[in-house]
């Protein structure tokens, strides 16, 4: 969402007469795009805004805003703290940064901001603001607000526009995706907005995220077993495998329900890929519970796992309620249990693709190697000497690891390529 949201802000910049550099130090606005969803996030805001404040004094025709997750409510507060900020903006709030660019009386200021910036063929698109959820550890809720959709609409509009641009692939973002539409007066789901988006000429795929187990409903199984466009992919955070901490979490399921969740999706999807989120070392969590959570990890054989050791975040009704009594150390050791565990199933799962040809969306170049992902989201890099930045290229896989995939261009469905290489 933070990146969706940057590419937003510096396409409207952009059409203001700003133009991006490469560093802080040759900027005349610098605009800081926060998250502060663990400890170390909010550490990295405050470190940066450290730095800020000295290279303030350096230059003071420097302009210093700052939006994202660490603007809450008390903007007068975050103002007194920090005078080096010259503004404070609300995650999303676009109108606001609008009205700041046309106080400084700036050329090209109080345009719109409907499309972004993309130089990618994958475009991130929000549908979505907010979370009613409130985890009992999640931030989220009090500094983006209760949810709120976008009409259905205004989103097919700008997915037009970027397919227009150039966009192969559209990822639908929200804090809870899975409950996009109830506000809106038509009340239109996911699935239908999925369905829309897939009739249209010159998308390739598409994605969503992230998912609530207790909102995904069949219909949006379904959407993603029928839709030729939507890939065969779910983000599905479980964050533990122990009923009692998911009680104490505020989850809204049980890890029978969450289980009955993966085997329908499986089911009607044969061929799909599951990622998971996990937190480790919640208030009281006890050895037995942990080890509920890594039996649920094994038994599920997840494609892709995040894990993450609590920290308590100032605000969330766990940070009131419990207290953080689970030692630093256990939480790392229980983490990295977690991280060796699924290490092993992911390369297990990525060794079964050795030799099997896979349909690739061309992102980009790195270290001499094009790269993109397969319907299913596996990172692959291949080599060749054709430009295929934005193709869908099928990919004929010889290495695999636990995180990538490393193939070579499938001759046989490729014969330009044969002609470059002289072997036609």
């Amino acid at each position: 969402m933070n990146k969706a949201e940057s590419q937003r802000i510096a396409g409207y910049l952009d059409s203001t007469g700003y133009q991006a550099v490469r560093s802080f130090r040759e900027a005349s606005l610098i605009v800081l795009n926060t998250c502060v969803v663990r400890q170390s996030a909010e550490d990295k805001v405050l470190g940066t805004l450290g730095l800020l404040k000295g290279l303030k004094k350096e230059r003071r025709n420097l302009s210093i805003l700052v939006t994202g997750c660490f603007v809450n409510s008390g903007i007068e507060g975050l103002t007194k703290q920090f005078p080096q900020v010259d503004f404070f903006f609300r995650p999303g709030a676009y109108s606001e940064l609008i009205g700041w660019i046309e106080s400084q009386d700036i050329s090209g200021a109080g345009q719109t901001m409907n499309l972004p910036v993309h130089s990618s063929p994958c475009a991130l698109v929000p549908i979505m603001q907010g979370c009613d959820n409130f985890c009992s550890y999640c931030i989220v809720p009090y500094r983006r607000g209760r949810e709120v959709s976008r009409p259905l609409e205004e989103i097919v509009h700008e997915v037009e526009g970027l397919v227009k641009g150039g966009a192969k692939q559209v990822t639908l973002l929200g804090q809870n995706v899975d409950s996009y539409g109830h506000d809106l007066p038509e009340q239109p789901g996911l699935a239908d907005l999925l369905a829309r988006l897939n009739s249209m000429n010159g998308l390739a795929r598409l994605r969503f995220l992230t998912n609530h187990p207790k909102d995904m409903n069949p219909k949006l199984i379904e959407a993603v077993a029928s839709l030729e466009k939507v890939c065969e992919h779910l983000e599905l955070p479980v964050q533990a495998g122990d009923n009692d901490i998911l009680k104490a979490m505020r989850r809204g399921y049980t890890v029978e329900q969450y289980r009955e969740l993966v085997h329908a999706a499986r089911r009607r999807i044969p061929r799909i890929s599951l990622s998971t989120d996990v937190i480790v070392g919640f208030p009281g969590e006890t050895e037995e519970q942990f080890e509920n959570t890594r039996s649920l990890l094994e038994e599920m054989k997840f494609d892709v796992v995040h894990v993450a050791a609590y920290c308590p975040r100032p605000g969330t009704i766990a940070w009131r309620e419990y207290q953080d009594d689970i030692a630093r150390e256990v939480k790392r050791e229980r983490r990295s249990k977690v991280e060796q565990l699924q290490a092993a199933i992911a390369g297990g799962i990525n060794s079964q693709l050795c030799g099997m040809p896979v349909e690739v969306l061309v992102e980009g170049r790195k270290k001499g190697k094009w790269f993109g992902r397969s319907r299913s989201d596996k990172l692959v890099f291949f080599e060749d000497d054709i430009d295929r930045l934005g193709q869908l290229v099928k990919v004929r896989i010889e290495k695999t690891s636990p995180w990538a995939l490393q193939g070579e261009i499938d001759d046989d469905n490729y014969p330009e390529r044969r002609n470059v290489n002289g072997t036609a």
